[in-house]
């Protein structure tokens, strides 16, 4: 009598498996995800250099009190997206999110198109504050699906690869304003922003209805994720406020976000007059804003290619998102000293690409272990309105000690014990972490 066959060898992984650290089920689905991240990015930096030229019209005091109407923007926007969450299904409410940011760049595109004579400073302005608001609502709906979509151990093992996507969307949106700026002109770019979203759209419903790594092959788990996706999370519109207030761990990514959007702004405004000091004109200073950004992606593709997977798989998130504030102090530090502008394109490029190809996507591995509504809720109240508060603390504490003469020496002095804060709480969110994972 014959024995029994012997088992079928397993399938090897591929090379690109193997140094991305996926599985073969998980292909497609991190894929998607980078292509939804990178029709994201496309969209926002398409449009970025001019709304910084167009910000400082006024002036550099006056992006100051835009950062406060940025803050009180979101602030009255997120019970507004708290209710849509609660009242819409998954798919609907992100649908409904990036539709409204669609339509929000063609009523620009109107106006520029059909009321020319309308458009100002004052428009300018409105539009500074409007599109910062929509970049951090479209990038925050991204990374809460994500951190829905996928579980804790595929975050800490894909994210980072996953940012490479709005690395690419970040240089790619810049380099197509440089080549549709002269035959379509500037409203023009506003109707391909849009398109954008609309294919961000498409992705968001392909990444989650295209669930092969979650066995999509079977009839019931069709039907599971038909069920799953017909429920609304229901809730209060105002839960993500009580659940950050009411969470030690939530109340710790928000103060992250807070020293960390404080030291941005820092060298955001440190950016401004370096720039407002080269450059005159506006058209001279989105070419230069244009190429500072283009060089900043750069480096955080590189980052995010070579070693931001492997420092999160090997030392954990903690050490991550303590890399942000050591590589921002050693750069204040340089600059401090050195002043020149190659330091400044230095500084910013260094700490963008620890921030997006290192510490983003660790922050985000930060919502996988929360149940569903902090994922969206929470976590929009701390991206939004708490990531804006930390730039009016920045913009405000910036521009006190420049009217008091202190300039970058007195911005180091306050660096410093800042970031021994934010390195404390970056080690102990990741130690938080791994004990809600198990």
């Amino acid at each position: 009598m014959a024995g029994p066959l012997p088992n079928p060898p397993a399938e090897r992984p591929s090379l690109l498996q193997q140094a991305m650290n996926l599985r073969r089920e998980e292909v497609v689905p991190v894929l998607l995800a980078a292509l939804f991240f990178f029709f994201i990015l496309s969209a926002l930096m398409l449009l970025r250099p001019a709304r910084d030229a167009l910000g400082m019209a006024r002036g550099i005091e006056a992006i100051r009190w835009l950062f406060i109407g940025t803050a009180l923007v979101t602030l009255a926007v997120n019970p507004v997206f708290g209710w849509l969450v609660a009242r819409l299904r998954r798919l609907h409410f992100i649908s409904a999110t990036y539709a409204f940011f669609a339509l929000g760049l063609c009523g620009f595109w109107a106006l520029l198109v059909f009321a020319p004579e309308a458009v100002g400073q004052v428009s300018g302005q409105v539009f500074y504050v409007w599109f910062s608001v929509f970049n951090l609502f479209a990038t925050m709906v991204f990374w809460a699906l994500l951190a829905d979509r996928f579980s804790a151990d595929q975050g800490r093992r894909f994210f980072a690869l996953i940012a490479v996507g709005g690395t690419l969307g970040a240089i790619f949106g810049p380099w197509l304003a440089a080549r549709l700026a002269q035959p379509l002109g500037t409203p023009g770019l506003l109707l391909v922003a849009a398109s954008f979203l609309g294919l961000a759209i498409v992705a968001a419903w392909l990444l989650v209805w295209i669930r092969p790594d979650r066995g999509l092959q079977t009839p019931d788990a069709v039907a599971q994720v038909r069920a799953e996706e017909a429920q609304r999370i229901g809730g209060s519109a105002w839960a993500g406020f009580r659940a950050v207030f009411s969470s030690p761990y939530l109340l710790g990514i928000a103060g992250y976000v807070i020293l960390m959007t404080i030291m941005a702004t820092f060298i955001y405004f440190t950016r401004l007059q370096m720039v407002a000091a080269a450059e005159t004109g506006l058209d001279a200073r989105t070419a230069l804003f244009g190429n500072i950004d283009m060089w900043t992606q750069i480096a955080v593709l590189v980052l995010q290619l070579t070693l931001s997977g492997q420092i999160i798989r090997r030392f954990g998130l903690g050490v991550a998102l303590a890399a942000l504030p050591v590589a921002t102090v050693l750069g204040f530090v340089g600059l401090a000293i050195y002043g020149s502008f190659a330091l400044l394109v230095l500084l910013e490029a260094g700490s963008k690409a620890v921030q997006r190809g290192l510490t983003r996507p660790a922050r985000e591995a930060l919502f996988t272990v929360l149940p569903r509504e902090d994922k969206y809720k929470a976590k929009a109240f701390i991206d939004t309105f708490v990531y804006r508060a930390g730039d009016v603390v920045g913009a405000q504490v910036e521009g006190l000690l420049g009217r008091v003469g202190l300039a970058l020496g007195g911005l180091v002095s306050v660096v410093l014990p800042l970031a021994l804060v934010w390195v404390a709480l970056g080690l102990w969110l990741g130690r938080v972490q791994q004990r809600h994972r198990r």
